[in-house]
């Protein structure tokens, strides 16, 4: 059975999975990057959580992490268009279905990536943080 952690990290690579781009999770970056550009889920960090007691809970602020990646001639454009999907994937469910209390992204900090022999890449890490309880830190 997967935790609640498992289940959120699952549910928000099914949202980017809806993108044009190609959402893998947790996969090396592939030789080519696709025409539509490249997403790759990163479990990220779940923090110290606050604990609240009777009932028991820990409260998470899990900060995943998204790393978005385009080529060709037109990547600004193509990196601008690739970072608001992004957005417009998590604003149109913030709780990923009620897994979550929470669910926001950060601004990405893009930077062009040269490439001997081919287009450059412009990439950034695009974090996400995931505000969640749970009655049990390894559940």
């Amino acid at each position: 059975m997967p935790t609640h952690r498992e289940t959120i990290l699952t549910a928000l690579h099914a949202r980017l999975s809806t993108l044009p781009a190609t959402a893998l999770r947790g996969e090396v970056l592939p030789e080519r990057v696709p025409a539509d550009g490249l997403l790759i889920l990163r479990d990220g960090e779940p923090g110290e959580p606050e604990v609240t007691l009777s009932p028991l809970r820990y409260h998470y602020q899990h900060r995943a992490e998204i790393e978005a990646v385009v080529q060709g001639t037109a990547r600004d454009a193509a990196f601008a268009t690739l970072s608001a999907s992004i957005g417009t994937a998590i604003a149109a469910d913030r709780t990923l279905g009620g897994l979550c209390d929470w669910v926001e992204g950060e601004a990405p900090r893009p930077v062009d990536l040269p490439v001997e022999g081919a287009a450059s890449l412009k990439a950034a890490v695009v974090s996400v943080v995931l505000h969640y309880s749970t009655a049990d830190p390894l559940a």
